[in-house]
């Protein structure tokens, strides 16, 4: 699992798309697309943005939830959490993996 997020994190595309999460959690394919533009210069189609998604998704770094005809995406903390625990407080009772 670590290595998903390391794979997830590896793309600074991918962190960008973090970043706004982490700014204003909760956001529509819209309206990460029209971030990345005007903050980051980023022309991305909205599939290449979709698939940055789906590969962080798969790392468990977002989190994606329909309401009504909308999907919004939130960011998940914990598999950061875990990676952080295991090297700065590896006394825990935390499996290494």
């Amino acid at each position: 699992m670590a290595e998903d997020v390391f794979r997830a994190l590896a793309d600074p595309t991918r962190r960008r798309i973090l970043d706004e999460l982490v700014e204003r959690d909760g956001q529509t394919l819209f309206e990460i697309c029209a971030r990345l533009v005007t903050k980051h210069g980023l022309g991305l189609s909205r599939q290449a943005i979709s698939q940055h998604l789906a590969v962080l998704e798969s790392a468990d770094l977002v989190v994606s939830r329909r309401q009504g005809r909308y999907k919004f995406h939130d960011l998940n903390t914990e598999p950061l959490e875990r990676i952080a625990t295991r090297w700065l407080r590896p006394d825990t009772s935390e499996s290494t993996q």
